[in-house]
């Protein structure tokens, strides 16, 4: 309970909303001055009945809320019992569905944000692409909010997350939950006690309270939102130290998940050319060498879906990947489970059916930090297993309704620059060419295949009295699409069309 009274101090951080779980929530925020830790919450804003906290003097403060109705949302005021230091409609929370409720979810994800105030590095656009995601969400803004690390140059201190954080997202904090991992410039600043700023500024779940087993751990955790897993992994600090008890936990906590959906997060990704190289196993960016051999393997022996990260300041979105643990000139046609866009209205969505052997077979890769600024690629082809990339400022939002999951990269401008869909269920067997994609000088046609068959691409100026020719040698299907990109046949319109040869004698 709550009693006694104290002298309120002026706000200088938050309230921001951390560790969300079905039935309760941690708040958290800081005073300039001692002051006691009270959270008054209700179904309204002018009815906030339900109190929680202590009146111990504090200025960092802590309070969790328990008891609580799934999916329900809730209003709060933080401050004293006599006296509120905010209140109000932009003041609330919602509490997570019960596992496994199959809920429309938002996730907003962004990498390397915090450039505020950078210029003499660059050109931040940390704020412009945060007005970009207020702009294109008003109305229906995220319900989940991943950090993927770096969130406040150059090093992470608590002084520079207050300018290059708080203060930047202020109005997003006190009513959008934020799950976090660690970047590699949270590790700069001098750890305090033997501890980082950063692990003082969060309060993330290491008991299994929010979903999956217990960790044990804020440098990894697991949690659940409906039917989505979300996993969350160090990549810059323990795999120099530990990995082993990462790689048991996330072996035991995959083992047990049930979800439909499973998302990883974490900060150096394990394929990228862009700021960073992840072919880079001898300078300085062995940790994006080590996440692909040790950790991919295992998040798709157990169907890893959507694998997000940042690091690379920019943008960068792969085909549907499995199998490829190796250096970018390893990269097979087959370990490319689907070589199209994954865009509906070009090549059709990537596609994994919800039983079967092949349940698990196919991931999407996407590199996401360029939140705060987009520097350079070391490669300007791009990395082999990659669709899109670009060196462009923007954030990620994912929508996951039920058996399908849409994405789309929401570039600084206000502009869609890359968009793809993931559906899970029954495949489609039937025979589709898709519509035939300009690339630059190339043309790409894809069509449905089996795998083992030989098909070859041909084409005509006409379809009234045709002249089949072929294009290109025939193709061996490795997966459930094939496609090749020959040259354009010329100024003239044309035709495709894609025959099955039969098979050698």
């Amino acid at each position: 309970g709550v009693g006694g009274e104290g002298c309120l101090g002026a706000l200088v951080r938050g309230p921001y909303l951390q560790n969300a779980t079905p039935g309760g929530i941690t708040l958290r925020w800081r005073t300039e001055a001692p002051a006691p830790s009270v959270v008054f919450f209700g179904a309204t804003p002018e009815f906030l009945y339900q109190v929680a906290g202590n009146v111990e003097p504090v200025t960092e403060h802590i309070v969790l809320l328990t008891g609580l109705s799934p999916s329900t949302r809730y209003y709060y005021s933080v401050g004293s019992l006599v006296e509120s230091l905010v209140e109000g409609e932009d003041y609330h929370f919602s509490t997570l569905p019960p596992p496994g409720a199959p809920v429309p979810t938002r996730i907003w994800a962004m990498g390397d944000s915090g450039t505020v105030g950078l210029e003499r590095f660059g050109n931040p656009r940390q704020i412009q692409v945060r007005d970009a995601y207020l702009a294109h969400t008003a109305g229906h803004p995220a319900d989940v909010w991943l950090a993927l690390g770096d969130n406040a140059y150059l090093s992470g201190t608590d002084q520079e997350y207050q300018t290059q954080f708080f203060n930047i997202y202020s109005s997003i904090l006190p009513n959008t939950c934020l799950w976090s991992t660690l970047g590699n410039h949270e590790l700069y600043s001098s750890p305090k006690d033997g501890v980082f700023p950063y692990f003082k500024i969060f309060s993330l779940p290491t008991r299994g309270e929010a979903g999956g087993v217990p960790s044990g751990t804020e440098n990894y955790y697991s949690f659940d939102r409906g039917n989505i897993h979300f996993v969350s992994l160090d990549s810059e600090l323990l795999i120099d130290l530990h990995p082993a008890e990462m790689l048991q936990w996330l072996q035991a906590d995959l083992a047990a998940n049930t979800n439909e959906w499973l998302i990883a997060f974490w900060h150096s990704p394990p394929y990228s050319k862009g700021s960073h190289d992840s072919d880079d196993s001898f300078g300085s960016d062995p940790h994006l060498v080590w996440m692909r051999e040790n950790v991919v393997p295992i998040l798709e022996s157990y169907g890893v879906d959507l694998v997000l990260s940042g690091h690379s300041h920019n943008y960068e979105r792969s085909y549907l990947l499995n199998g490829h643990y190796d250096y970018s000139t390893t990269l097979e046609p087959s370990m490319i489970i689907d070589a199209g866009s994954g865009r509906e209205e070009e090549e059709g969505a990537y596609r994994k059916p919800l039983t079967g052997t092949k349940a698990n077979a196919g991931a999407v890769y996407v590199v996401a930090g360029s939140s705060g600024w987009a520097t350079y690629q070391v490669d300007p082809a791009g990395h082999p297993a990659m669709f899109f990339s670009e060196v462009q400022a923007g954030s990620l939002l994912i929508d996951v309704a039920e058996h399908r999951m849409d994405a789309r990269f929401l570039r600084d401008t206000g502009v869609v620059d890359d968009w793809f869909t993931l559906v899970k269920g029954p495949m489609d067997e039937s025979f589709r060419l898709s519509r035939p994609v300009v690339r630059g000088e190339r043309i790409r046609v894809q069509w449905t295949s089996r795998v083992g068959s030989n098909y070859q691409l041909e084409w005509s100026p006409r379809l009234d009295s045709p002249d089949w020719q072929p294009v290109g040698d025939p193709v061996t299907a490795t997966g459930t699409r094939s496609a090749l990109e020959p040259i354009p046949p010329g100024p003239e319109a044309g035709f495709f069309r894609v025959s099955e040869l039969p098979p050698p004698q």
